[in-house]
């Protein structure tokens, strides 16, 4: 059987659970078995049955993100050692990029990197799309064991620990329903709302520097409200307005065409949602060829209305 280590940054937790989901399939069928630090038992020594397990892994799954490179244990610790392995064909290591950080110099760079053409898993406007993806490089994974000299479980067993150490059989399935006060609500929709026009900002450089007659403006007009135009030769070619929006007791992030619309006016909203493990947007299905029920990350709340923006521009 093969066996997978996670490493990652605790504030990664509700992802790396996500992937854990993930994954599920390959445990039922008895390909492989996984552990990360959440499986500790009292009265182990942190260290030892972290290292125990990273010594012995087949493949180890690096959980990147900003946390992840700036946290010592992770990138001196556990990481360092997981090169090492690999390097020695002791066992595989796959970057998972989670979110967006600089991670493309680090000692594993210049690996191959999931999801698809290294794109964070929260950037993907369907979160389970990007996870299923990493899923399925992780089975590719797996069935090279079958042909390569790497040992697995079944033809390098571990010694039997004594039973002072060994740990208690248990599930996997340990989420329970995380709780989220109108503080986190708020922060989560100012956060997204910055994060919407720093991702706005971005692309539009993307586009003037990769079209030489289109030019493009993005102004912040105040804390709550941020417009965006292209334009190709002088003439507009589309134009929108985001803003933070209250509706009755409701906050949301509001969009709509026109770059100078009145707080009354929008073509979209979207709306936060609590849901088991983390908070997400929903739209309200007001614009042409939205996913009312698709549930959007901050990073897939950006794409959505930077689709819908820049369509007016490729129509």
């Amino acid at each position: 059987m093969t066996t997978i280590f996670f490493s990652y940054s605790h504030k990664d937790e509700v992802l790396r659970n996500e992937l854990e989901a993930h994954l599920a399939l390959l445990k039922h069928e008895g390909l492989v078995e996984s552990w990360h630090d959440r499986r500790i038992v009292a009265g182990d020594e942190l260290e030892e049955a972290i290292f125990s397990q990273l010594e012995t892994a087949n493949i180890i799954l690096l959980l990147v993100s900003s946390d992840f490179m700036s946290s010592n244990y992770c990138y001196s610790r556990e990481m360092t050692r997981a090169m090492e392995r690999h390097h020695k064909q002791e066992a595989k290591v796959i970057p998972v990029i989670l979110r967006h950080c600089d991670w493309t110099n680090a000692p594993f760079g210049k690996l191959m990197a999931v999801p698809r053409d290294a794109k964070p898993v929260t950037s993907w406007p369907d979160r389970d799309l990007a996870l299923a993806d990493v899923a399925k490089q992780v089975r590719l994974a797996v069935e090279g064991f079958k042909t390569s000299n790497i040992p697995t479980k079944f033809s390098s067993p571990r010694p039997i620990a004594s039973p002072s150490v060994v740990a208690l059989p248990r599930s996997s399935n340990l989420r329970l329903k995380q709780e989220f006060s109108d503080l986190d609500v708020d922060q989560f929709l100012r956060s997204s709302f910055d994060f919407i026009c720093r991702f706005f900002e971005g692309s539009v450089s993307a586009v003037n520097t990769r079209n030489p007659d289109v030019t493009g403006t993005v102004e912040l007009i105040d804390s709550r409200r941020m417009a965006a135009i292209l334009y190709r030769s002088g003439k507009k070619l589309t134009e929108c307005s985001v803003r933070l929006d209250v509706r009755g007791r409701s906050n949301g992030i509001a969009f709509s065409y026109d770059s100078s619309a009145s707080s009354n006016s929008y073509n979209e909203m979207l709306m936060p949602e609590v849901g088991d493990q983390s908070l997400h947007f929903k739209s309200m299905g007001m614009a042409w060829g939205s996913g009312k029920d698709k549930q959007m990350s901050q990073e897939g709340a950006a794409e959505f209305l930077w689709e819908l923006f820049i369509k007016q521009a490729q129509s």
